[in-house]
């Protein structure tokens, strides 16, 4: 090569750039727009021992721009931890916009509750604390098949498949699932791994590639997120 620069292996050509601590500070400062409330229970959440529970900011921004660019109306969220993704989410949404948000934990919703209450978007929010899978299997006996817009994925990773089949009932063609921490902290791709959770996931990153009712981006930011759009 000219200039006497070495070349750089990569088993693909142009594969993502990795993000150091300086790289991905410069990340948040040139391009994260996170509201002061917001950024307030990202902080409080960081400081309890399941913070790693909590999506990246520049991951609910993603997720927030996706939800206006498909114009969306109904969503679903099934895990809500402290309620960040679902406060994205939510204000991403018009007015008369509804978020359905399923998770078991009364106390961990209960902050959740406290900041939708100050980021004014607690009425577009439908909290139903109980298992998922009820409820998004009661949505669709209801008669509600096809009439959500996205669904965010992001609870306990041995039952997404399940939780895949019966929202992929309830969203619309041309609607949007995402799946959280398909990555795994990189331990789907190490075979001495295997655990409940990441064999899981394993089956389901193959389950995805595969089906041909979707199409399919598997987006290397935060823990790994999948976006699955109905076909």
């Amino acid at each position: 090569m000219s200039g006497g620069f070495a070349a750089k292996e990569s088993p693909v050509t142009g594969q993502t750039l990795p993000l150091d601590e300086r790289l991905y500070a410069y990340l948040l400062e040139t391009s994260l727009r996170e509201s002061p409330t917001l950024k307030k229970l990202r902080e409080q959440t960081a400081k309890t021992a399941q913070a790693s529970l909590q999506i990246a900011p520049e991951q609910g921004q993603l997720m927030a721009l996706l939800v206006r660019l498909m114009r969306a109306k109904r969503t679903l969220e099934i895990g809500v931890f402290t309620g960040y993704s679902a406060l994205v989410t939510a204000a991403a949404l018009p007015a008369d916009g509804l978020l359905v948000a399923c998770d078991i934990s009364e106390p961990w919703t209960r902050i959740a509750r406290g900041y939708w209450e100050e980021a004014g978007v607690a009425n577009k929010i439908d909290l139903r604390l109980g298992p998922a899978a009820e409820t998004l299997q009661a949505l669709s006996d209801d008669g509600q098949d096809g009439s959500f817009d996205f669904a965010f994925i992001d609870a306990d990773k041995s039952e997404y498949d399940n939780y895949y089949e019966l929202c992929l009932r309830l969203i619309r063609s041309g609607g949007l699932i995402a799946f959280d921490n398909t990555l795994w902290d990189g331990t789907v791709a190490d075979p001495g791994v295997t655990d409940r959770d990441t064999e899981a996931l394993r089956r389901l990153n193959l389950k995805l590639r595969d089906d041909a009712r979707i199409d399919l981006s598997l987006v290397p930011i935060g823990d790994g997120l999948t976006l699955a759009l109905k076909r």
